[in-house]
C-alpha cells in the first residue's frame, strides 16, 4: 500500500508541474511538497525489506532513504528501490576461513600391540574401509563374538550404515543378540530378586537379595555401556541401574566397585557434584586411583577448573605405564620433565 501510494504521490509531483497554471512559485511548493511525501513514504515502504538490525537504527536509516530520494529526482527514487531490494535478497559470498577444521584421529594407546591383544582401532578402521572386499570384512565381524560386548557392540554400530545389505544385517543381527542376551538375563535375575526379597522379608534384605540386586544393577549399566540401549530404553536402563545400585549401597555403603559405578551414573544425570562425592568415595575406600582420577579429572575439565584437572592428570602420570589408552592425554597435560 505503502509503495502504490508513493508511487502515485511521485507521480502527481511530476505531473502537477504541467496541469497546475500557477506561479513558478507555487509550482516548486507543490512539487517539493509532494515529491518529500513521496520520499516519506518510499522509505517506510523500503524498511522492511532491509537487513535486520538493532532498532534504534531503523528510524535514522528510513530518514537516509528519504534524504536520498528527495535530494535526487527519479534517480534517487528508483536507486533507493534498487538499492533495498540488492540489500534484502544479494548475499555476499562467504568469506573463506584461513583456518580449517579437521577431525582429529583417534589414538592407539600402544605404539606395539601385546600379542595376541585386540586392536579396536584398527579393527574400526578395518570395517569403515569400503575398499575391503565385503567376505574379509564379514569374515572380520564373525571374529567380533569372541570380543566383550562394550568392545564390540559400537564397532558394529558404526556399520549400521554401511552400503552393503550383507554387513547391515549382520551387524544388526550380532547387535540384536546382545541385548537378546542381557535382557534375559535381566528377566532371570528380576525372578531371583523377587524370589529372595519376598523369603528374606522386604525390611531387612539379606545376601541373596542383595546379589541380586547387584547384578541387576550390573546387568542394566550393560546394556547402556554396551550402546545397546538407545533414546529411552537407554534413559530406562540408566534409571534401573542407578535404582538397583543405591538399593544395595543403602545396606552396603562401603562397596567400592558400586559408588564408583554410583558415581558414573549420577554423572550421566548431570548431577556433578553428587557425582564427584561418589567418586571421592570409592577413592578413599580403597578402590585403585587409576580407576578413579580419570572420571574425577573429567569432572572437574566440565566444570573448567583446569588447575584441579590438571593436578589429577599428573598424578595420574605416575601410573602412566598402566594406562597405555590415557598416555596421548597424560602427556598432554603434564609439563615436559
Amino acid at each position: 500500500m505503502l509503495g502504490l501510494l508513493a508511487f502515485l504521490l511521485e507521480i502527481g509531483a511530476w505531473t502537477g508541474v504541467v496541469l497546475i497554471g500557477a506561479s513558478n512559485d507555487v509550482i516548486l511548493a507543490w512539487y517539493l511538497t509532494v515529491h518529500l511525501l513521496a520520499s516519506l513514504a518510499l522509505a517506510f515502504f523500503v524498511g522492511p525489506f532491509l537487513p535486520a538490525g538493532a532498532p534504534r537504527e531503523r528510524i535514522p536509516l528510513i530518514l537516509l532513504l528519504a534524504g536520498c530520494s528527495y535530494a535526487v529526482p527519479v534517480a534517487g527514487f528508483l536507486g533507493v528501490v534498487i538499492g533495498a531490494l540488492m540489500l534484502r535478497f544479494h548475499r555476499p559470498p562467504a568469506a573463506k576461513s584461513d583456518f580449517e577444521s579437521l577431525q582429529l584421529p583417534e589414538f592407539e594407546g600402544r605404539e606395539t600391540p601385546p600379542a595376541g591383544g585386540f586392536q579396536q582401532v584398527g579393527m574400526r578402521s578395518f570395517l569403515n574401509n569400503r575398499e575391503v572386499p565385503v567376505s574379509s570384512r564379514i569374515g572380520a565381524m564373525v571374529a567380533l563374538k569372541y570380543v566383550p560386548g562394550r568392545v564390540s557392540s559400537p564397532l558394529l554400530r558404526d556399520v549400521l550404515s554401511d552400503p552393503s545389505e550383507d554387513i547391515r544385517l549382520l551387524a544388526y543381527g550380532m547387535l540384536d543378540n546382545h541385548e537378546k542376551r542381557i535382557n534375559r538375563a535381566i528377566d532371570e535375575e528380576l525372578k531371583a530378586f523377587s524370589a529372595t526379597r519376598h523369603s528374606e522379608g522386604e525390611d531387612a534384605p539379606g545376601d541373596a537379595t542383595m546379589l541380586a540386586a547387584q547384578r541387576l544393577s550390573d546387568l542394566y549399566w550393560e546394556l547402556f555401556y554396551q550402546e545397546l540401549a538407545q533414546g529411552d530404553l537407554r534413559d530406562h536402563a540408566i534409571n534401573e541401574s542407578l535404582r538397583y545400585c543405591e538399593f544395595v549401597l543403602m545396606q552396603q555403603p562401603d562397596n567400592a566397585p558400586l559408588n564408583l559405578r554410583h558415581g558414573r551414573l549420577l554423572k550421566e544425570f548431570g548431577q556433578i557434584d553428587e557425582a564427584e562425592a561418589a567418586f571421592r568415595r570409592a577413592l578413599k575406600l580403597g578402590l585403585p586411583a587409576t580407576r578413579v582420577l580419570p572420571y574425577l579429572a573429567e569432572l572437574c575439565f566440565e566444570q573448567r577448573n583446569f588447575a584441579e584437572t590438571r593436578r589429577l592428570m599428573q598424578d595420574l602420570a605416575n601410573w602412566g605405564s598402566l594406562l597405555p589408552r590415557l598416555q596421548p592425554i597424560l602427556d598432554y597435560w603434564t609439563p615436559a620433565r
